[in-house]
């Protein structure tokens, strides 16, 4: 009886243990650094001098359109906010090239068409 017992939580806890690891954020798919806020993943990205902020909600893309937010960049004692506007597809863009240097913490605020705010924060690597 306590060895059926014991095969029974076994299968258990290895049944749920894929559930655990289904939440939290995936691999960066765009090249940045990536974090999750109300379920929802937030990869931040700086290419060719431009930021950009990619938003997917449960693997698919979110559209941003009607969006806008605000990313503050803070860098030792330096502090620097751009607003944030809908690019392409899921992608909001800072309005202003600012720097975004290894080491610095960055804090994005979104206002998504519907009315929902996400705030995200960012250890830039």
């Amino acid at each position: 009886m306590k060895k059926l017992i014991a095969i029974a939580i076994a299968a258990a806890a290895l049944g749920t243990a894929g559930l655990v690891h289904a939440h939290g954020a995936k691999p960066a798919q765009y090249g940045g650094v990536v974090q999750t806020a109300s379920d929802m993943q937030f990869e931040l990205v700086k290419t060719d001098g431009k930021i950009s902020l990619y938003v997917d909600d449960h693997d698919e893309k979110k559209s941003v359109t009607g969006a806008k937010g605000k990313l503050t960049v803070l860098a030792g004692t330096d502090k620097k906010e751009t607003t944030l506007a809908p690019g392409n597809d899921n992608a909001l863009v800072a309005k202003d090239a600012i720097a975004l240097p290894s080491g610095a913490k960055a804090v994005a605020t979104v206002t998504f068409a519907d009315g929902q705010t996400v705030t995200v924060r960012f250890s830039v690597k």
